[in-house]
């Protein structure tokens, strides 16, 4: 019985030493896998290193340093969502301060200044934001800018526009100071608004600007023009475009300014109906 009993209690005790024995194997074959596998990675790690510097030293001359970015952005204006896709190194591709004073302004005072079957022009459009809320609000639109970033601008206004509006936004390209004669004589083009926001800063085109201005801006026509002051510049132009137009302060918020203008005509006077619109916006001048 001892035998028995001793063997009884002792293969319990040996099966234990060897599943421990087998356990620690196991444990010590698992941690060389590791090791192995680290040692694996760290050699991937330095080849991957090793590559990407070969990749940076035959990397071609003609390599962008910088890659566009583009970011969406979600706007509420005229009861509708606007979706608004940009181009964040660009400044055609941004939505400025201005042209957001200004769409607030527009889709606020609707019934002082209707846009519904108006003919609108918006110069330097950029990401299209005005240009869709003012169609959104029942205007004719033409949406206008470099031609070299109207594919942005067209998807925008065409997105946000389809199946939502009374007429279908145009989007053409309009470079400032060129002959606009010959690529919109004034005989075909006459548009009873013209929408600008945030277009004058720090350029060398803004006598051409100015020039644009005043040609589209026939009699009967409106110019409605936002920016933010940010240099020297910007006052410059603002005196000389008070000098070519009649123009009324709409809002002046800090830095911000929206103005309405009409052109000079040769009798120097605004008709009784200019100037009876003038007086119902001219105590609007808070956002």
């Amino acid at each position: 019985m001892e035998n028995l009993s001793t063997h009884l209690l002792g293969e319990p005790y040996y099966s234990r030493n060897t599943e421990v024995e087998e356990e620690e194997e196991e444990e010590e074959e698992e941690e060389e896998m590791e090791e192995d596998e680290k040692d694996g990675v760290a050699e991937d790690k330095e080849e991957v290193k090793d590559e990407s510097a070969a990749q940076k030293q035959r990397k071609p001359d003609w390599s962008p340093g910088f890659y566009c970015r583009s970011n969406r952005e979600v706007y509420y204006y005229a009861g509708q969502e606007i979706f608004i896709d940009g181009v964040l190194d660009c400044y055609a591709g941004t939505v400025w301060p201005a042209a957001l004073a200004l769409c607030h302004y527009l889709d606020t005072h609707r019934e002082q200044l209707s846009l519904v079957d108006k003919a609108v022009l918006e110069m330097g459009a950029g990401t299209g934001l005005l240009s869709v809320v003012a169609a959104l609000l029942g205007a004719s639109v033409t949406a206008t800018d470099l031609p070299e970033v109207l594919g942005k601008l067209q998807y925008n206004v065409m997105r946000n526009t389809r199946g939502r509006c009374r007429s279908f936004p145009q989007v053409a390209a309009l470079s400032w100071g060129q002959d606009l004669e010959s690529t919109y004589p004034a005989s075909v083009y006459r548009y009873d608004y013209v929408l600008a926001a945030d277009v004058v800063y720090h350029h060398d085109y803004l006598d051409g600007l100015l020039d644009a201005m005043k040609y589209f801006c026939q009699p009967g026509t409106k110019v409605i023009w936002a920016n933010k002051v940010r240099f020297e510049s910007d006052l410059t132009f603002t005196e000389n475009f008070k000098k070519a137009f009649h123009t009324t302060l709409l809002v002046e918020h800090g830095e911000m300014k929206i103005f309405m203008a009409t052109c000079k005509e040769e009798e120097g006077d605004l008709t009784s109906e200019e100037e009876e619109e003038d007086e119902d916006v001219e105590g609007n001048k808070t956002l």
